[in-house]
């Protein structure tokens, strides 16, 4: 279906021509209409379906009918991070360059001066907020924002806000709102707690569901099976060759992205490090370099698994395993945007085994193991059953020879080592 056979606004409709944007995906094709109708919305559907484009194409419609000459704050967009609020900002942009709609991004990392713009922006009545949940908190705590006219409130990646505990903060930002209007909730999966998030702040919602939870078809999967001792090799093995791919390395931890930066640094590659500890404008900084391609290899932790719109990413290393699946799904989600092939590989060590196999029987496929090059000795067997944790009072398999009782408390990860960002 083409865009103009929806009843989009013509000024949006000269933007998208302007974009040379004709015809929509199934994502835009099921709920363009819908929102356009005025109905809330449950919608399941991963980055790069172009959803960001699914619902504000049709907020930008319903925007410039209705006009806004009292300056108020029409519409909030939360999103979980900052650079998936910048890139919907990016969007808005494009999309909107023949209309007058005005928005502000509201996001924390920055300084004073950030502050007090983002304030500005807000009082002096943006047409739309796009923000992150604790930071639009903050404002309306001291800011003295009014939020008592927003008529659409959109939740992008709300599994994610979940995910980071943001569900009170969701739940308090709700009760600045009018209870008269559009709700629409976009999430990669739908687990009880967002059926949960639903039911508290949708009205009759149509449900809408894209390519819930698989991989793109167009990535090229597989697996090296290793020690933990032989991925550093496996990677300069890699990277001993030019490769015109732009690439990404994720690992969930900070310290092991400063180290593997580090360690490509030294081989003369083009690399640069994701993680926490940069400063906004750093990250800025970094993105941007890669997007433009003066940075070739990015090494990430899952800071930005999910939201970043680069389409020309060729591979995606995951330096070791991530620990959900869906997180999987999203780092590998990376490549193989906008049309194009990707190839992602994982390196899967002993104690990751157990992890790995849950991925496969999550996505329903097994993934392609990499023989080891000669140089790098033989690696472990794949015995992922052996490596699942077995119920309390039980032993756990053999390794290295030998059994190891599992007591909780002893060998049970800490919040740090679960999710290291933190």
């Amino acid at each position: 279906m083409r865009f103009d056979e929806v009843n989009l606004d013509e000024n949006v409709l000269q933007g998208l021509e302007a974009m040379n944007f004709q015809e929509m995906t199934p994502v835009q094709e099921q709920t363009i209409p819908v929102i356009l109708e005025g109905r809330d919305i449950i919608g399941c559907a991963q980055t790069g379906t172009g959803k960001t484009a699914a619902y504000t194409l049709p907020l930008l419609s319903r925007l410039v009918a209705e006009g806004n000459p009292d300056n108020h704050i029409l519409a909030v967009i939360m999103v979980p991070t900052r650079e998936l609020a910048q890139q919907i900002d990016m969007q808005f942009e494009g999309f909107s360059y023949f209309l007058p709609i005005s928005t502000t991004v509201v996001y924390g990392g920055g300084d004073g001066n950030d502050w007090d713009q983002q304030k500005k922006g807000l009082l002096m009545g943006s047409d739309v907020a796009i923000a992150t949940p604790g930071r639009l908190l903050s404002h309306l705590a001291n800011s003295g924002i009014d939020l008592s006219h927003v008529r659409y409130f959109i939740l992008d990646e709300a599994d994610r806000m979940l995910d980071m505990g943001f569900f009170d903060d969701i739940m308090q930002i709700v009760k600045h709102l009018p209870a008269k209007r559009q709700t629409i909730l976009f999430s990669a999966t739908l687990p009880p707690k967002i059926r949960q998030l639903a039911k508290q702040i949708l009205t009759n919602p149509a449900e809408i569901n894209i390519a819930i939870s698989k991989p793109n078809e167009a990535i090229i999967q597989s697996a090296y099976i290793c020690y933990e001792t032989q991925k550093m090799a496996i990677i300069q093995e890699l990277f001993s060759k030019p490769n015109r791919k732009k690439t990404i390395i994720f690992s969930s931890s900070k310290q092991k992205v400063k180290d593997l930066a580090y360690s490509l640094k030294r081989m003369k590659l083009n690399v640069a490090a994701m993680h926490s500890d940069l400063e906004q404008e750093q990250r800025e900084a970094v993105m941007l370099d890669f997007k433009n391609g003066k940075i070739s290899i990015l090494v990430a932790t899952d800071i930005i698994a999910r939201g970043i719109d680069i389409d020309d990413i060729g591979l995606v290393i995951n330096y070791d395993v991530p620990h959900d699946p869906e997180d999987y799904i999203h780092r590998i989600g990376r490549t193989a945007r906008a049309n194009t092939d990707g190839v992602a590989i994982t390196f899967v060590s002993e104690a990751e085994q157990g992890k790995f196999y849950k991925i496969e029987k999550f996505i329903e496929k097994d993934i392609y193991k990499i023989p080891l090059s000669p140089a790098l000795g033989p690696g472990p067997a794949y015995t992922p059953e052996a490596f699942e944790r077995r119920p309390k009072g039980k032993f756990k398999a053999k390794r290295n020879g030998g059994k190891r009782p599992y007591r909780k408390g002893k060998n049970t990860p800490t919040a740090t080592q679960t999710n290291p960002e933190k």
